[in-house]
């Protein structure tokens, strides 16, 4: 018997290359070559790429498509349904990532068993036994008599049953439990991904079925498979929380359906997961009397504003080199943040260690929390604590001054809503007269000298 060749596939990217080297030379990552079984290229593809025979397809002007109407099922989650953009689109590809443990099942059972009243359903798993998902849909309450279930991790056997099924929405856990007959390599590797994605979504598009698609995450945090998975689907969402926590928080890295970057909250319960009305609530902790070191700020998610709660240590270090840590704002805005603050401020924290958090594990990107991130290192620099009363935002710059941010009024208003009466925000984000935040006192700063002698 031939001894089968091999090649090494970059598990980045995607590509192949006839022998290892630590980097590979079509993406620059490094130590990601993995060995797999070189597959001949079949003859017919050899034929198709010499020379095409078939009917081209037709080319027309834009002007002249018609956008049809893309409706839209509801989930029985709004917070779901946010993230989605609006509800479930006919044919559309989800893939949905996270932590071992962190909801994905349980979510999407929940949501499959609510789907199964309208729609009809099939939930394919490679990673249990029937037994075990009867047993979490009897742990979880869920009446699963609509719901087809079906254990295979063929894809080619997947495809046929759905197309005698013919399923409105479809559950796949996991992608990486999949193979294809096609290939020799082992499931779970880059070309099995890759390959095993390219059927279901030509599937999903030409039976304009829903598809959820459960991938496993590295120890980086990213989706685990080539990057090249998340450009096949229509949209990503990520779990984020800890398995140990009850909350936890689903973000939209893409979405050709609805706005990316939302995010939907969930509380993990006995009964499974329970969406949270009114998420400003859980990151907030109200302190029975003003502390040293926190400070309120109103971040933007999505479409909705979020209040948080951002807390800063300042203490005095025993290193030589000062230690800067943060949990939710990106550790190198924060060493720009202090460098401002000893530029324009005159208060030097060279012999300081900063620590800073944000309250609940949420994870704020956006540079509006500049303001209250500096607020809340001053705050414990000084050992003084903030009004209980007061929300922050606005970004600051390198020259000192502050930047107005987006959504400054639907941030002010829902800081009143929850009870503030007072913000430090930009001078641009000051609210007109006849702003429905009237009765609030707003204070508007154009430098951070001008923040620092306000309070």
């Amino acid at each position: 018997m031939a001894r089968a060749k091999t090649a090494y596939s970059c598990s980045a990217c995607g590509a192949q290359l006839p022998k290892w080297s630590g980097q590979c030379s079509e993406c620059s990552a490094w130590n990601t070559l993995i060995e797999v079984v070189a597959m001949p290229e079949p003859a017919g593809k050899r034929a198709r790429m010499s020379g095409y025979s078939g009917s081209l397809a037709a080319v027309q002007s834009l002007a002249d498509v018609r956008p049809g109407q893309t409706t839209r099922t509801t989930t029985g989650f709004h917070e779901l349904d946010r993230v989605l953009g609006g509800g479930l689109v006919a044919g559309s590809v989800v893939l949905i990532g996270g932590d071992p443990g962190i909801g994905k099942s349980t979510l999407l059972l929940q949501a499959l068993v609510g789907l199964s009243r309208r729609l009809k359903t099939l939930y394919v798993t490679g990673e249990e036994s029937p037994q075990q998902v009867s047993l979490r849909a009897g742990r979880l309450g869920l009446d699963g008599e609509s719901v087809r279930l079906l254990t295979e991790t063929s894809v080619e056997r997947i495809l046929e049953v759905a197309q005698q099924e013919r399923p409105e929405v479809m559950v796949l856990d996991s992608i990486q439990t999949l193979y294809t007959e096609d290939l020799q390599s082992a499931p779970g590797s880059v070309a099995q991904v890759r390959e095993c994605a390219a059927q279901l979504v030509r599937f999903a598009k030409q039976s304009s079925t829903a598809l959820f698609l459960v991938g496993h995450v590295t120890t980086e945090g990213a989706l685990a498979g080539p990057r090249v998975l998340e450009h096949m689907v229509d949209t990503v969402l990520y779990f984020e929380g800890d398995a140990s926590e009850r909350f936890r928080v689903i973000r939209v890295i893409k979405n050709r359906f609805g706005a990316v970057n939302e995010l939907g909250v969930f509380a993990m319960t006995d009964r499974g997961l329970r969406e949270v009305s009114n998420p400003s609530s859980i990151f907030l902790s109200r302190h029975e009397a003003a502390v040293a070191g926190s400070v309120i700020m109103v971040t933007w998610e999505g479409t909705r504003p979020l209040l948080v709660e951002v807390q800063a240590l300042v203490d005095e270090t025993h290193l030589g080199n000062p230690r800067r840590v943060t949990l939710g704002p990106e550790q190198n805005r924060l060493a720009l943040l202090l460098a401002v603050l000893h530029r324009h401020g005159g208060i030097v924290m060279g012999d300081q260690d900063v620590f800073v958090n944000i309250v609940g594990g949420m994870r704020v990107n956006e540079t509006a929390a500049d303001l209250a991130v500096l607020l809340a290192i001053l705050s414990s620099f000084r050992d003084q604590p903030l009004p209980a009363d007061l929300v922050v935002f606005g970004e600051v710059g390198l020259a000192g001054e502050i930047r107005p941010v987006p959504n400054g009024q639907e941030r002010l208003q829902e800081a009143r809503k929850h009870g503030y009466q007072r913000a430090i925000v930009p001078m641009a984000n000051t609210p007109p007269r006849k702003d429905k935040t009237r009765g609030m006192e707003v204070t508007g700063a154009r430098r951070l000298s001008d923040v620092l002698e306000q309070i």
